[in-house]
């Protein structure tokens, strides 16, 4: 919509505004009783027939935006919208009086408006309530968009969620999806013994992943802290102090580049269980993902990106090194020899620094080449040691970690492994990663010596798994953009002006 016709119907809607202020009408009062959702009315009363519905004198009180206005000399039909659905009003001047249609006659769509009356059917037999009393309850001063579409109404989407749920039901659905989600979730894990646990969004040191943090500094403590990347490290804490079963859903930040699976601030569900290894939590996994699909979605099948996602066990499993071979098609050297796998970098123009070593490279090539190819649901295990700084080793191959990714529709979902709780073992490899970032690297895990001295408490024999909420959700509703499974993703600021 232009500008100058938006900047005149706003100039109409505000002086409908000083119009209903000089008759004594309060356009944003305080409060209303609604006696009625619209969901449960239409789902109880709409099966019935329009003679059963006038025999009750069904009496309802309901509240919502005002979606839909058409006026017919002395009658007018509405639709209102509140949070659980859509209804249809009747508004006649012989029921409510002259004052009161003079001034419904100057609501607008996008309205808040409170209705009390009485329910009947239309003759085309639409649910409808015949209304008594009509209330202004807020004031709309911007026109909703009559339609949404394209790639700039998609970024204004984005910017504007507010609008974006008022006028389009799918997305609605689809964050009452997200939340239902995170409610199986904790079900879940609350039904197996598990404990819901807050770690420190703001810390000392920024640990648990490799990534750029966030850093801000507290003025009374007089110190520099970051948003965390990731809860592992205190997560861990507690798995010494004696909770052997724990999990946090919540935020994670990470100074990182936007891209369609990348939002600096992301959802992630982290849970650590004492006395396990990692196979112990792959099977978790894939009762998990099972239970919370067909909870979700009522089956087990999920229709993503054009393919059909059959979450049914056994999920499949690749050592890193078949993967790269079986599932990318790369030679079978890339898994042995620093050298392939350079150059199968350099063919798939896979931009590098020069100096990384091969499990640098073979982790560059599983996440581009590898992982767009892992539609269905599949575990990757056994990876580097060096990848993995936090992860216990193998006891036959010390230099390959107890450690699996799980990929659905060529996404990343989780990651998790068997924890190193060898204090003196975490001590060496902690100073392997003080030694990178001392050489530039800005992803290198600082040394953490509260984490090492809770660990020469002793930590039991536990594993640890982190699962990106935000990813798994846009699997399951078939979204292409991180962007559109998270409530207000981050943008650049609007015309590349300042926010």
């Amino acid at each position: 919509m232009p500008l100058d016709e938006m900047n005149e119907l706003i100039r109409k809607r505000l002086a409908k505004l000083e119009e209903l202020r000089s008759e004594g009408v309060e356009p944003y009062p305080a409060r209303y009783r609604v006696e009625h959702a619209v969901g449960p009315l239409v789902a109880e009363y709409d099966p019935q027939s329009p003679e059963a519905l006038e025999a009750a004198g069904v009496r309802v009180g309901i509240a919502g935006r005002m979606m839909s206005l058409r006026e017919m000399g002395k009658t007018a039909f509405a639709h209102l919208q509140d949070s659980s659905g859509r209804i249809q009003i009747y508004v006649r001047l012989d029921d409510v009086g002259p004052e009161v249609f003079g001034r419904f006659r100057r609501f607008d769509i996008g309205d808040f408006v409170g209705v009390a009356g009485v329910l009947f059917k239309t003759k085309t037999g639409e649910l409808t309530v015949q209304a008594e009393t009509v209330t202004l309850l807020t004031k709309s001063l911007r026109p909703l968009p009559e339609k949404w579409h394209g790639l700039k109404d998609r970024e204004t989407r984005y910017r504007q969620r507010y609008v974006d749920l008022v006028v389009n039901q799918d997305v609605r659905e689809l964050f009452q999806l997200r939340s239902r989600l995170i409610q199986v979730v904790r079900n879940f894990l609350d039904a197996r013994g598990f404990l819901e646990v807050e770690t420190p969004m703001m810390q000392p040191l920024p640990g648990g992943a490799a990534a750029r943090p966030f850093k801000t500094f507290h003025h009374a403590l007089g110190i520099d802290l970051y948003l965390r990347i990731a809860p592992e490290l205190y997560l861990k804490r507690l798995v010494v102090g004696g909770f052997e079963k724990v999990y946090e859903i919540n935020r994670n930040f990470r100074n990182e580049g936007l891209s369609s699976e990348h939002n600096p601030e992301f959802t992630m569900l982290e849970f650590y269980q004492a006395y396990a290894d990692y196979r112990d939590l792959m099977a978790l996994v894939e009762t998990m993902m099972v239970h919370v699909t067909r909870e979700l979605i009522g089956e087990t099948t999920v229709h993503h990106r054009g393919a059909d996602l059959r979450l049914e066990p056994p999920f499949a499993i690749y050592t890193l090194g078949e993967a790269l071979v079986k599932v990318g098609g790369l030679d079978a050297a890339v898994a042995v020899e620093e050298a392939a796998a350079r150059a199968a970098c350099a063919e798939r123009e896979i931009p590098l620094k020069g100096g990384e070593t091969l499990a640098l490279l073979q982790g560059f090539l599983l996440d581009k080449v590898v992982e767009p190819l892992l539609v269905q649901p599949t575990f990757v295990v056994d990876f580097p040691r060096e990848l993995s700084p936090l992860a216990r080793s193998k006891d036959d191959e010390p230099d390959v970690v107890e450690r699996f990714e799980f990929f659905l529709g060529g996404k990343e979902i989780a990651n998790a492994y068997t924890e190193l709780n060898d204090p003196l073992e975490q001590r060496a490899r902690f100073e392997q990663q003080a030694a990178r970032r001392a050489a530039g690297d800005e992803e290198a895990h600082p040394m953490d010596r509260d984490f090492l001295r809770a660990l020469e408490y002793g930590m039991p024999p536990a594993a640890g798994c982190g699962i990106g909420i935000d990813r798994l959700v846009m699997v399951l509703t078939d979204s292409p953009s991180i962007r559109d499974v998270i409530l207000f993703p981050h943008m650049r600021p609007e015309g590349g002006e300042e926010p």
